[in-house]
């Protein structure tokens, strides 16, 4: 099945960029359903890629600026490069034998095969839970993949990725090998209403328990993917925990909207002087209990985070982590979300210690840096307080940016120094 762009609609494509927008659609040969693969087309009949169809405002999401395939081939050589990046970041290590049958990928045979080698691996012994696939990071749109020790957790965003599962399986079976315990499918709450009517999580591959631990930078957690948020754990906030250790000897620290403790077990390690954990979620909260161990530096806090900030005493804490979900999820919940950032960062200003630092986040995808930092400068000059920025902080390398896709660009940080 073939698609075709209107007349100077293809510049984006040519550019590389993953998306076509349905506004650009000219005409369709065929019938496609949502989740077939597709030829995209210029005007005058030029071939630019091939992706997944879906109705909608994308339409389609490309998968190879080539003429291949979108065969079992197509997915092992794909998730392998995935995995080469993972290595090239440091969170595998080429030192034990796999069940792979070849270094090379498999290929189809309308395509050139890769000039990368894929030697074996294993995980790094203080980090055993990696993203694996990101999405448009990793030339996959609507795929995430996260690993949790022998563990994969899948979620597709897309009908065309949810629909690919048994090969993308497949795939994952003939890299890992016998290194690979279970592959669970958490899509139900990924794909739209209209998608996931019939949907339920499941596993796809053997099972496992749920209830393990996984090590991240020598720490260990406890992670949930059947009943957890997102994947189970927030592994782009890897590298930013590792900072906040760094910054918590001696301090008061209050992790807000904490989840199941990340930040609070390396503020711990860090040797901070007390560790409160806040979050809405009894069930999280459970887990950050499970974290800490009984550590008796720490208590937990089941409430709203933004009340429990709002009644919290000036320059109790001297470290804050406001780390909140997403408060835009779309460009038309921009303006408020934008307000929300400012509200949150200016209560947080007016409580912490002189000297304090603050850890600000932003995961929504449709507020950009620039307009994080504006509702952060907004912050802090109704506080009245003089902040300074120590640090500019984004995702981890394994939760990779396309650099023709910079969407891809979700997590926005800062470390704030404030007097």
């Amino acid at each position: 099945m073939q698609l075709f762009l209107k007349k100077g609609r293809d510049e984006s494509l040519r550019r590389f960029h993953p998306w076509v927008f349905s506004g650009a659609v000219d005409h369709i040969k065929g019938s496609p359903a949502e989740g077939d693969v597709v030829a995209v087309h210029a005007h005058n009949g030029d071939f630019l890629a091939v992706g997944h169809y879906q109705e909608g405002s994308i339409t389609v999401r490309i998968l190879s600026f080539e003429q291949r395939s979108i065969d079992a081939a197509f997915w092992e050589d794909t998730l392998r490069k995935a995995l080469l990046l993972r290595e090239a970041c440091g969170l595998t290590v080429g030192i034990t034998q796999l069940a792979v049958r070849s270094m090379q990928p498999a290929v189809s045979s309308d395509h050139n095969p890769s000039p990368f080698t894929f030697p074996p691996f294993t995980l790094h012994s203080v980090t055993s839970c990696y993203r694996l696939v990101h999405g448009e990071g990793d030339h996959l749109p609507g795929l995430i993949i996260d690993m949790y020790d022998d563990t994969a957790v899948l979620q597709a965003h897309s009908i065309g990725m949810f629909r690919a599962r048994p090969l993308i399986v497949e795939a994952l079976c003939k890299i890992y090998g016998d290194k690979l315990r279970a592959v669970y499918d958490k899509s139900s709450g990924t794909l739209s209403s209209k998608e996931n009517e019939h949907t339920a999580d499941a596993y796809l591959y053997r099972t496992a328990d749920p209830s393990g631990e996984v090590s991240e930078n020598g720490y260990r957690f406890a992670v949930d993917w059947e009943q957890g948020q997102k994947t189970g754990f927030f592994l782009d906030q890897r590298d930013n925990r590792k900072l906040l250790e760094r910054y918590a000897t001696g301090r008061s620290v209050l992790n807000l909207f904490c989840y199941t403790g990340g930040f609070s077990v390396y503020a711990l390690g860090g040797g901070a002087q007390l560790v409160h954990s806040v979050d809405s979620s009894q069930k999280a909260i459970d887990m950050v209990e499970r974290n800490v161990d009984g550590n008796h530096r720490h208590q937990s806090f089941t409430a709203d985070a933004m009340e429990f900030l709002r009644n919290a005493q000036p320059n109790v804490y001297n470290l804050m982590v406001l780390d909140p979900p997403a408060f835009a999820k779309h460009r038309g919940a921009l303006k408020n979300a934008l307000q929300a950032y400012k509200r949150l960062n200016a209560a947080a200003f007016t409580r912490i210690a002189p000297g304090g630092i603050v850890f600000t986040f932003s995961c929504s995808q449709v507020v950009n840096k620039v307009d994080f930092r504006n509702a952060v400068f907004s912050a802090a000059a109704l506080s009245g307080r003089r902040v300074r920025i120590l640090h500019q902080l984004t995702q981890p390398a394994d939760h990779p940016v396309n650099i023709y896709h910079p969407e891809g660009e979700y997590l926005k940080g800062l470390v704030l120094y404030v007097e």
